[in-house]
């Protein structure tokens, strides 16, 4: 048998005994040397195990491409089409789930296996209104009678927590917030209380009140008897829930064990770096990443049948490369499977500069900023009431609320793209945009949440980020490419993504993109909109890390609009915290956060993830 085969089936060997629940009553779900492989792409879960008993919760955490989804959605026969599905075991109480064609999953789906997916408003029907959504899963497996069925699904919403559910039910998912659809997305998929609940990251992108709501509503659900498989990139949010943790890297579980154990005495080099990337663990202005720093060479013999892990840890060795990763057993319930658990975790490589003083020249200033706009019916909602904020040279001034709080609003007023009703935006002293033009309007950037919305899907790269550079007038064709590597080379990427358009990049490397877009107009001020709220925590941090690198290298000043505290907390000198389109306190990030005056910024902190 060749190398590489051996050091794949080794591999196999120790994911399919990665999770096992020790003691208590017979699991109510198992799987066993799982495999998830697609035509083109091969395997993408490779030999994972786990167990799962009533009233138990295990959360696989790790970052997109991992596999962690792809797991999830096998337990409900959704792969989707091209997918090859292999087991030693895949059991549902007995039931054996790899036998199943498509008539027996949907027997099971919603009935004994519950979803709860991210995204609410994708996930219903946007032509149907709440309740009919919520009744579909009584229609489908005849729980309940037809008359009786919109009665039910109200009170399924109530129970959900959904407010004023008679007329919620009446709704369409459009008309209800982002809170209000995922706990009606939890009300459908709890409908015929099944025996197992998968959340699939319920809780990414909500405000951290609304967070603290679905995790309290999933909580409750699991200590009524429901088994829960919670997916998620954030250790913060599972540490809420978990009872296990499996990390997940690469198709494989590369430590799993007791959540307290995991998250206290991390052994595996990948568990740690997701850890060391959760801002609230470390003092402000600290470098959150070690990717991007320069690792042990290894030599060019190094076959890739090892670690796969290997090409980002800083603890790599020769070996780590040359044999796979032999399983390291830590106590009844845990395993690791990484040799160096014995080398320290390396510090930090360096700080960003200090926070400044706020002492500097006034930049970018607005005074009395009122927004309203036009409902539906005619009536007027005063998004923004009366907001003045003063952003200084080289300063960090975030802007936190929740959704609808009236921060995004400002951010547009502030890069002109929105004419407020009343007040003024200024910049150096001078009315904003007001009659600047030319190389003038490109000194206030945008940097925004959702890049691929953002992006022109036709341009490549170079043509994204040359659009900055302006009008390419007499500059060789050559030069100006060469430019546009230079400014992808500064936030850490290389000239071989010039080619590639947005849909071809990765959630970081767009974003790394759009900072490179922005900086290319050598702004002034810089505007990030929620920059990183949809980013895997490992990804965040190497963004993070990329701003702070920007501010001391660039000096620009930075408008930061976010609902995350602890990325708030982690890079601004100065905090707006903004309610219903108001500043309700303002000061200095240490004042806010460790004296809040106002009951709303308490409120806030209290629904904090630890």
């Amino acid at each position: 048998m060749a190398v590489a085969e051996e050091a794949e089936e080794a591999e196999e060997a120790a994911g399919a005994a990665a999770v096992r629940t020790p003691g208590g009553a017979p699991p109510v779900l198992v799987a066993e040397n799982l495999r998830v492989g697609f035509a083109r792409g091969g395997d993408v879960v490779r030999g994972v195990g786990f167990s799962l008993r009533a009233g138990e919760c295990l959360a696989v955490v790790g970052e997109s491409g991992s596999g962690k989804s792809v797991t999830a959605r096998t337990l409900l026969g959704l792969t989707g089409p091209g997918a090859v599905v292999r087991a030693d075991r895949l059991e549902l109480d007995g039931l054996d789930l790899t036998r199943l064609d498509e008539r027996g999953w949907r027997g099971l789906r919603g009935r004994r296996v519950g979803l709860v997916l991210q995204d609410a408003l994708v996930s219903l029907d946007p032509l149907r209104r709440v309740g009919a959504e919520v009744a579909e899963v009584l229609a489908n497996h005849r729980l309940v009678p037809a008359a009786r069925r919109p009665a039910r699904a109200v009170e399924l919403l109530a129970e959900a927590g959904v407010p004023d559910p008679e007329v919620r039910a009446r709704q369409y998912p459009h008309e209800l917030s982002g809170g209000q659809r995922q706990r009606a997305l939890i009300a459908s998929a709890v409908a015929a209380d099944p025996a197992v609940l998968v959340a699939d990251e319920p809780t990414t992108a909500l405000d951290v009140t609304v967070q603290a709501r679905i995790l309290d509503l999933l909580a409750q659900r699991k200590a009524a008897g429901a088994a829960l498989l919670l997916i998620s990139h954030d250790l913060s949010v599972v540490a809420r829930l978990a009872d296990r943790i499996a990390v997940m890297f690469d198709g494989v579980f590369v430590e799993e064990g007791p959540a307290d154990q995991v998250l206290g005495a991390p052994a595996h080099p990948y568990t740690r770096e997701l850890l060391a990337a959760v801002p609230g663990r470390h003092p402000r202005g600290a470098r959150l990443s070690l990717r991007s720093r320069e690792l042990p060479s290894l030599s060019k013999e190094s076959s890739g049948d090892g670690c796969r892990f290997a090409r980002h840890c800083p603890l790599v060795e020769e070996a780590c490369r040359a044999r796979p990763p032999e399983p390291v057993a830590l106590g009844p319930g845990r395993t690791a499977r990484c040799r160096r658990l014995d080398v320290p975790w390396p510090a930090p490589p360096r700080t960003a500069a200090a926070p400044s003083a706020g002492g500097g020249e006034v930049v970018l200033a607005a005074e009395g900023l009122v927004k309203s706009y036009r409902r539906p019916d005619g009536s007027l909602q005063r998004a923004v009431r009366g907001v003045s904020l003063r952003l200084r040279a080289g300063e960090v001034l975030g802007v936190l609320g929740e959704s609808g709080s009236g921060k995004s609003t400002v951010a547009l007023m502030a890069i002109g793209r929105l004419r407020p009703d009343a007040g003024a935006v200024s910049l150096h002293g001078r009315p904003w945009p007001g009659a600047a033009k030319g190389a003038d309007l490109r000194r206030v950037q945008l940097v925004q949440q959702d890049t691929l919305s953002a992006f022109d899907p036709r341009w490549t790269v170079e043509r994204l980020v040359g659009e900055a550079l302006g009008a390419p007038g007499r500059r060789a064709a050559r030069r100006r490419r060469e430019e546009v590597a230079g400014h992808l080379r500064a936030v850490g990427l290389g000239p071989e993504l010039l080619g590639r358009r947005a849909r071809e990049l990765s959630g970081g490397q767009r974003q790394r993109v759009a900072i490179a877009r922005a900086l290319a107009a050598e702004p002034t001020v810089l505007v990030c909109d929620e920059p990183v709220s949809a980013l895997d925590v490992s990804v965040q941090a190497q963004v993070l890390d990329l701003l702070a690198e920007v501010r001391e290298r660039t000096g620009v000043s930075v408008l930061f609009i976010s609902h995350d505290l602890g990325v708030i907390r982690h890079t601004s000198d100065r905090v707006l915290v903004m309610k219903d389109g108001e500043v309700v306190e303002e000061g200095k990030v240490e004042e806010v956060f460790g004296r809040p005056r106002h009951p709303y910024t308490r409120q806030l902190l209290a629904a904090l993830p630890q």
